[in-house]
């Protein structure tokens, strides 16, 4: 569902994705991790089509800078770190904005755009908030909300920055088990960038590991989360543990 060979990105002229080659298979979840600085959010954000790179993207075989801008978010849905949200936006008016790619210039938002938002918000049990403004709602409940408009949007590839990253432990279960649940039911492909390791290696197919804007390892949660791969990337000491689902890192003091 999505090949990326070759990406390049400089930002501010400096370098910082260099020559990053991975795959993402339909209906697979793979996360990529790394430091600080490592190139995921670029990586993530040159597949979305938000800044300009070199190399090849391919979304269902067909190059990302063929697709029309319409046709692109049809095709895939990203939900950022921090999203920009008007003041003072209702929930349901924010969903509805996932629509925007199948409503005409000048056009109104049709019956079957609002069953689709009206749909959306039952399976992430948002009706009970869509008349509130979103500065209104807890940590948990805004995630769901940026994933709503993102559901909406009918993509079949789903693009997650960080989605855990300001929510605490109970919260960040909550939405990665929604997340992989409407995978499941949807069939959708996600590829996503966290910083938990052991939270990323409980919920990845696989996972591919950056440093330095270059992919140094991939494969499974076991293959990319060991003592290690970790010690010489992340420069921590680390015990990795069977955790049943994936491994568990836990740091140790120096």
């Amino acid at each position: 569902m999505i090949s990326v060979s070759g990406l390049r990105v400089r930002l501010g002229g400096a370098l910082v994705v260099d020559g990053v080659d991975l795959d993402v298979a339909d209906g697979e979840w793979v996360t990529i991790i790394g430091p600080n600085g490592a190139g995921k959010s670029t990586v993530l954000r040159a597949v979305g089509g938000l800044v300009a790179y070199e190399g090849t993207v391919l979304l269902g075989g067909t190059a990302l800078d063929r697709l029309p801008r319409r046709e692109r978010a049809r095709t895939l849905a990203t939900v950022a770190q921090s999203p920009v949200v008007p003041p003072a936006m209702l929930v349901y008016d924010y969903v509805l904005l996932g629509r925007t790619p199948y409503i005409p210039a000048l056009g109104r938002e049709s019956d079957s755009d609002l069953a689709a938002v009206d749909e959306v918000l039952g399976a992430l049990d948002l009706h009970p908030f869509a008349g509130r403004r979103l500065e209104t709602l807890s940590g948990g409940e805004r995630q769901r909300v940026f994933l709503a408009r993102a559901l909406a949007q009918g993509a079949g590839i789903l693009l997650l920055d960080e989605p855990t990253s300001a929510l605490d432990i109970g919260h960040q279960q909550e939405v990665l088990e929604l997340v992989d649940r409407l995978r499941a039911e949807r069939g959708l492909t996600v590829l996503a960038t966290m910083h938990d390791l052991s939270t990323a290696g409980e919920y990845a197919d696989r996972m591919v590991l950056l440093a330095a804007g270059r992919v140094v390892a991939r494969g499974t949660a076991r293959d990319v989360l060991t003592e290690e791969l970790l010690a010489e990337h992340y420069r921590v000491r680390v015990k990795v543990f069977d955790g049943g689902h994936g491994p568990v890192v836990v740091p140790v003091r120096r």
